[in-house]
């Protein structure tokens, strides 16, 4: 992937660029998922509604982040830009944190990330028509927050759907 401009010395680039992992070769939107894995690790301790707030505040910085990087850059969405994948997987996980689960906890959260990618990928309507339809930050944002709940809503259905069948 090439660096297209992007300044790792600075903050904001280093953050939308996912703290460099949008920069992998192939796959980077993949990769920039990867980044939010620490910040997971942080928020599995917080109560639900701080997680909440956590991935609120991912996708309001994103928006301005993403959108500010691209201008930069000169590029809409550049691929390397990542953090819109950070603030959507942060919304995938909301079940994992509040508990959802049936596998390990681990194993559980490897399925949501699989399942957000999957949807992030594919782009189903409406995810599609929202990264077509909305410019700017907001454009780049909005399709992965759209992902992540897409994820987070299966995830979620799906196993507490089980639990019900299994009488649990």
């Amino acid at each position: 992937m090439s660096r297209a401009g992007f300044r790792l010395t600075d903050p904001r680039h280093f953050l939308a660029l996912g703290f460099g992992l949008g920069l992998a070769p192939v796959a980077p939107g993949s990769f920039g998922t990867l980044a939010a894995l620490p910040l997971l690790a942080v928020g599995a301790l917080l109560p639900l509604a701080a997680y909440a707030a956590m991935a609120a505040a991912a996708a309001l910085l994103g928006i301005w982040l993403c959108g500010r990087v691209a201008a930069e850059v000169g590029v809409p969405d550049h691929p390397a830009i990542v953090w819109d994948e950070v603030a959507g997987m942060l919304v995938a996980a909301l079940p994992w944190v509040a508990g959802v689960g049936r596998l390990h906890p681990l194993a559980d959260l490897l399925v949501l990330l699989a399942l957000f990618r999957l949807f992030d990928t594919l782009k189903p309507w409406p995810i599609r028509a929202l990264e077509r339809r909305l410019a700017g930050g907001l454009g780049i944002v909005a399709d992965d927050l759209a992902a992540g709940a897409a994820a987070a809503a299966l995830w979620g259905g799906a196993t507490l759907g089980l639990g019900r069948l299994a009488g649990a």
